[in-house]
C-alpha cells in the first residue's frame, strides 16, 4: 500500500501556511513514522521528526515556526487514520 501525504493548514505570524507531511518509509517500534517531509506554500520546510518532547526540523527554520508546524501535526497524529500510513 501506498503511504498518504496529511494536508495540513494553519497561520502563524499573519501568515497563513499550506502543505502537507508525507511520513518516512522508518517507524519507531510503535509502528509511527521516524520522520515527516513536510511542505508548505509549496516549499519544501525539512524533514520533522518528535524526539524527546520536542519537534526537530532538518532545516534551518524560525523556531516559533517549527514548534506551530510541529503544534498541528501533532493534532492531527493524534486520530491514528492520520499518521500517513496504510491502514490495515
Amino acid at each position: 500500500m501506498e503511504k498518504v501525504s496529511i494536508p495540513i493548514s494553519f497561520s502563524h505570524e499573519g501568515t497563513t501556511y499550506k502543505g502537507w507531511a508525507t511520513p518516512s518509509d522508518h517507524v519507531h517500534p510503535d509502528g509511527m513514522p521516524s520522520s515527516y517531509h513536510v511542505v508548505l506554500n509549496e516549499t519544501f520546510f525539512g524533514d520533522m521528526s518528535y524526539h524527546d518532547g520536542h519537534w526537530l526540523i532538518s532545516e534551518q527554520r524560525p523556531a516559533s515556526l517549527v514548534k506551530a508546524t510541529g503544534d498541528v501535526l501533532s493534532t492531527m497524529l493524534a486520530t491514528p487514520s492520520h499518521t500517513g500510513l496504510p491502514q490495515s
